[in-house]
């Protein structure tokens, strides 16, 4: 009866019983000790010090009964009681060696649980586990206080009967003290690994995220036996690896042939959003309401980052309002949206959020920071910065503040705030080097760029700012400076020099020098070929439904009828005075194309065509990009606004483009 009382948590009830017996033997001791550690409080340890004094000194010889002692005595919070008892024991076995690890855990003292495991000549995989844990509370620097996991590496090595179980708390305490590729290299050791091996591999994958461990994972799949796909724990595991390493095409596969779970539907939508794909998370949100799931805060956290994608305000009210109204009183669900309708140009509702915070955190603050410069409200992210306590103002407070005098060319307060900022980061030096680019004054950030190499290496962020702010003046003699100056010091990064060709092309272009734009273009398409091109995407909704664009595409069910639009909007902006400006064009044209078809098929301007085509007579369209929107986009942009009596919200890379009515932009064409 006791038994079943703790086995069913009803540890009171079994001591209820153990109070009705005179003479207790063996088992019935031991299982009041489990009832006591059960309980672990004071009453729980009177009762456990008051069962030892009466008990039969025979009893201590008895190591399972010694084991429930100690465990009891630990849990209870009186660690030297059970030290006293563990060092008067003569017959040491592993379970009170597990009994008095774990209590040193649970008492906050992992350094003696180390000590204590360095006794052991052989231990079993529950106190090699114990032992692992010990190392991961220590922190980052878990691996040095472990000695290097040496220790237990050399026992294990040692061993000449090596089980599964032995891998699998090798492997645990490998990822537990981030070391995953010595988990798999051990993984690789093993001929048939268990359920829980393979569990333990997937995490260790899970934590690499690398395309190495994304075909490790496929490997190992398909010699998986079938009978270990009934194991919701190991597919749990295998969906996150696959997600996490990139791949959430194959997850979704997977997904969909397993048992529905709140955690797994959260790591499908976190890879959604990872991989660009917001519109996907909204979809899996409906499927879950229909599956009868309730959504969590993790959920939510999902759902309001993909909003933040996607940028509508429709949408983003329409899920936000679902949300129960405890959720609003989690600090991650503030801050988070916050985040969101900073991302989708509506401050007034961040600012909201943030002033029912009786004690908003420091990320808050950097995201009201961050918001308002995004949004061009550069004075009021000044303003933000300058009441906040100088305790809460780090790097990305820093960072936020100056991006966001750099966007509307507020200079002398930039440099005033960098004047301030003791700890200056390479990060903080590009942002003022960005800010002095964007206002054309380029002596003063090459002076900054040359104070700093004075004491570190080249940053080609700094250069790529240099090059950006020369573009924008069509300054094609500093252009080529900085960009030989670019293929000098960085040679191999061409993830930075293909960006760099695009600027150095589209200075030569915007002065009428096509034809050495066009030799660039043909040596970019070259190397392009080699690396894989960012692809420009555009989110925009209507009624509801999400469709995401990307340039040129013709994958939408409408598609013809959007680019009749496309080419009516064309028509419209031409008869205004709007010229194509062929410097942005990246590429050399096709035989079927030209300047306008080709600027014309950029996304956002496919997303815009297809938001008239739906509606007509829109008022408001919202529009996200995951790019920088180019010139003339949005020079075309603030026409169309003007021409169609639609204010259009497009969020880019950078920053958020209020294009009104009057034909005019939130930026003041300084972007």
């Amino acid at each position: 009866m006791m038994k079943g009382c703790i086995k069913n948590n009803m540890p009171n009830q079994a001591i209820d019983l153990f109070y009705k017996i005179e003479n207790p033997d063996k088992i019935i001791i031991m299982f009041v000790f489990n009832a006591c550690a059960s309980l672990g409080t004071s009453e729980a340890l009177d009762l456990t010090k008051k069962t030892l004094e009466k008990m039969p000194k025979t009893f201590y010889s008895d190591s399972y009964i010694l084991c429930s002692v100690l465990d009891a005595l630990m849990t209870c919070g009186d660690v030297k009681y059970a030290e006293s008892i563990y060092n008067s024991s003569t017959n040491k076995t592993l379970p009170m060696y597990g009994a008095m690890m774990k209590g040193y855990l649970e008492n906050n003292d992992p350094e003696k649980a180390i000590e204590l495991f360095k006794q052991i000549t052989d231990p079993s995989e529950v106190v090699f586990n114990l032992y692992f844990n010990a190392c991961a509370s220590l922190g980052t620097n878990a691996l040095m206080k472990c000695g290097d996991v040496k220790y237990a590496e050399s026992i294990y090595n040692s061993s000449t009967n090596k089980t599964l179980p032995m891998y699998g708390a090798m492997m645990k305490g490998y990822i537990k003290n981030n070391s995953p590729g010595k988990a798999i290299h051990l993984f690789k050791q093993i001929e048939k690994p268990s359920e829980v091996n393979l569990i333990v591999f997937f995490n260790a994958c899970a934590q690499l995220r690398t395309q190495e461990a994304l075909s490790l994972v496929k490997q190992t799949v398909k010699k998986m036996p079938k009978s270990y796909y009934l194991n919701s724990r190991l597919l749990t595991s295998l969906l996150d690896a696959l997600i996490k390493c990139g791949d959430s095409s194959s997850g979704e596969i997977l997904f969909s042939k397993m048992k529905k779970s709140i955690e797994n539907y959260g790591n499908l939508m976190s890879g959604f959003n990872k991989e660009n794909n917001p519109e996907k998370t909204l979809d899996l949100f409906n499927k879950m309401k229909n599956d009868g799931i309730q959504a969590n805060v993790v959920i939510y956290l999902c759902l309001i980052k993909a909003l933040s994608r996607i940028g509508d305000y429709s949408i983003s009210i329409s899920i936000i309002k679902q949300m129960p109204d405890s959720f609003f009183h989690d600090n991650q669900i503030q801050t988070a949206l916050i985040d969101m309708w900073g991302k989708i140009g509506y401050m007034d509702k961040a600012k909201e959020i943030f002033e029912k915070n009786l004690q908003p955190d420091q990320a808050m603050h950097n995201l009201m920071i961050h918001g308002y410069g995004l949004n061009g409200k550069s004075v009021e992210a000044i303003q933000h910065y300058h009441r906040l306590p100088k305790d809460f103002i780090d790097e990305i407070t820093n960072i936020s503040v100056l991006n966001a005098c750099s966007h509307s060319g507020l200079i002398d307060e930039a440099c005033s705030i960098f004047q301030s900022i003791r700890n200056k980061t390479e990060t903080i030096y590009s942002a003022m080097i960005d800010c002095f680019s964007r206002g054309s004054f380029f002596e003063e950030a090459q002076k900054l760029i040359d104070e700093y190499e004075h004491s570190h290496p080249p940053s080609v962020s700094m250069y790529m700012a240099l090059l950006s702010g020369a573009r924008n003046e069509k300054n094609i003699h500093l252009s080529k400076i900085v960009y030989n100056r670019m293929k000098k010091i960085f040679p191999a990064e061409q993830n930075a020099l293909i960006p760099a060709a695009v600027l150095l092309a589209n200075v030569y272009g915007s002065l009428g020098e096509n034809n050495k734009a066009s030799e660039i273009r043909i040596q970019l398409e070259k190397l392009r070929s080699k690396h894989k091109k960012r692809v420009g995407l555009a989110w925009a909704s209507v009624n509801g439904q999400v469709f995401k664009f990307r340039a040129h595409d013709e994958s939408h069910p409408r598609a013809n009828e959007i680019y009749a639009e496309a080419e009516k909007i064309s028509e419209e902006i031409v008869k205004h005075g709007h010229i194509y400006d062929s410097s942005w064009v990246t590429r050399p044209l096709n035989p079927d194309e030209n300047i306008a078809s080709v600027l014309c098929g950029h996304s956002e301007r496919l997303a815009i065509a297809w938001c008239f085509l739906e509606n007509p007579n829109a008022k408001r369209i919202h529009v996200a990009k995951n790019l920088r929107i180019c010139g003339d986009c949005h020079r075309a942009t603030k026409l169309i606004a003007a021409i169609r009596e639609c204010e259009i919200i497009v969020r880019d890379a950078h920053r958020i483009h209020h294009f009104y009515t009057n034909g005019q932009c939130s930026c003041n064409d300084y972007f």
